[in-house]
């Protein structure tokens, strides 16, 4: 259980240490794009071989994980939707929020729905931080480690779109504040629930999971990662996927 602790700590703390970098320091969008890019090579490695094939191989229910995996995907987009059309659209995207002040219309964001936004994407990777660390192994590091280069960024982001916008320093860190504290009791969860799950349930719930999170991936890092460092941001992912690879193997 400390361990787990521990390990939600370090996940969850990427968000505040983010959002504490982009409050005390003026930080390139390429420079984020390039963790962005990093951050997601690492969790794609994290998804496919941890999650996803051991997953597997635990479980022997291809088509069971197949199902939860899609399920987890639409949930996301659906969600993601939702959150967009109600305030939340910029909250991950700096460049987005410039763009829209500048505009002759801009439109306008909504603290709830950035602090739900947040949470659609951080809940599903921190469960599985504790479900991976229940599962022992290397996997638990590999995934915590990817889930701390993925927060980092949209800490950094996420914090810079907000002060753009206009929201005042203490209501962003009150946000990331409680954002932390439901990733970190999402590890916790993780851990509980899936630590004594039977094999079918645990790989069906880390395949939902991961469904979610590659849809994340797609939907924020990646195209924000090309948008600002283009063909570079394709090799500095490939970097993070094989460095994930490596410890995972080592």
């Amino acid at each position: 259980m400390l361990e787990t602790i521990f390990a939600g700590l370090i996940s969850g703390g990427a968000i505040l240490l983010g959002a504490l970098l982009g409050l005390c320091f003026k930080i390139g969008h390429k420079m984020i794009a390039a963790i962005m890019a990093f951050g997601a090579g690492v969790l794609l490695s994290a998804l496919s071989i941890d999650l996803m094939n051991k997953g597997f191989e635990q479980s022997q229910a291809p088509f069971v994980m197949g199902l939860f995996f899609l399920t987890g995907a639409i949930v996301f987009v659906l969600g993601d939707y939702l959150v967009d059309s109600n305030g939340g659209k910029f909250r991950k995207s700096s460049h987005g929020m410039a763009q829209n002040l500048k505009s002759d219309n801009p439109e306008e964001s909504s603290g709830c729905a950035i602090f739900l936004g947040t949470l659609l994407d951080g809940i599903p990777e921190s469960f599985v931080v504790g479900a991976s660390i229940a599962a022992g192994g290397a996997s638990g590091v590999v995934f915590t480690a990817a889930v701390f280069l993925s927060n980092l960024p949209e800490g950094m982001s996420g914090t810079v779109s907000m002060k753009m916008y206009g929201m005042s320093t203490r209501n962003v860190i009150f946000l990331w504040l409680g954002t932390f504290i439901v990733t970190v009791l999402s590890a916790i969860g993780g851990y509980l629930f899936l630590g004594n799950a039977s094999p079918v349930i645990d790989a069906s719930i880390k395949a939902f999971a991961s469904g979610a999170i590659l849809a994340m991936l797609c939907d924020t890092m990646i195209s924000e990662a090309f948008k600002f460092n283009g063909r570079f941001a394709a090799l500095i992912t490939v970097v993070g996927f094989l460095l994930a690879f490596i410890l995972s193997k080592v």
